[in-house]
């Protein structure tokens, strides 16, 4: 009943995780359909190859921010 209610009406995503800045990671209230944003801004389906850049993408991410914290916390 769930995925005949999405198919006739649409998604209702909202973002589960946030990755960086621009890349997301949704899921449907509805039907848990997962979605993300690949390399063009494009809404993907969340496979496991994408789970596994977005885990790579996040760490990344997080490192970099680390490392500017630090460098800022450095300069005062």
């Amino acid at each position: 009943m769930k995925n005949v209610l999405c198919s006739l009406i649409g998604h209702d995503f909202e973002v589960s995780k946030v990755v960086t800045y621009h890349v997301k990671e949704y899921k449907c209230k509805r039907c848990s359909s997962e979605m993300t944003i690949d390399g063009n801004g494009k809404f993907i389906p969340l496979t496991p190859k994408y789970k596994e850049i977005n885990s790579v993408l996040n760490r990344v991410h997080n490192k970099r921010l680390e490392r500017s914290q630090k460098l800022l916390m450095i300069d005062y």
